[in-house]
């Protein structure tokens, strides 16, 4: 028989969402006090933040963003037309679309990036900490 939940363990998991969806929701805005809806900040962050010797395919990008293949061929359609992403096919297989930073949304990437990073380093431990207690519960099971 499973163990019942205690009450600090529940507490542990609310902070946890909270300071998650704090994180997200400030960086939402920051991404669109940039001109960016957080769709389009994302992309551009999984592009360039990708681990090495992986390709910006539309594949890789849909999996990432827990989209479908059709819902961010359209998000890449529209920041192709705003000059922040280019789509070019691989060389090596033609039927592979791949993604790429433009100029212009390298620049606007680093600006939130920046914002982002800066949040983090003044704010991050309260999230760290939550995780770190749920840890301790996980631990003990």
């Amino acid at each position: 028989m499973a163990k019942e939940i205690s009450t600090s363990e529940y507490q542990a998991l609310a902070e946890l969402r909270y300071r998650i969806r704090k994180f997200l929701n400030e960086g939402d805005q920051v991404a669109r006090e940039a001109g960016l809806e957080p769709q389009q900040y994302l992309l551009l962050l999984l592009i360039r933040g990708l681990p090495e010797g992986q390709a910006a395919t539309i594949q890789t990008l849909a999996e990432r963003l827990a989209l479908k293949h059709q819902s961010v061929v359209e998000l890449i359609d529209r920041m192709e037309l705003h000059g922040t992403v280019r789509r070019t096919r691989s060389r090596d297989d033609r039927r592979q679309v791949l993604v790429s930073l433009l100029p212009r949304g390298e620049k606007i990437l680093e600006r939130v990036a920046r914002h982002r990073i800066s949040e983090l380093r003044s704010s991050g431990t309260a999230l760290v900490n939550a995780i770190s207690a749920l840890r301790e519960f996980v631990s003990r099971s």
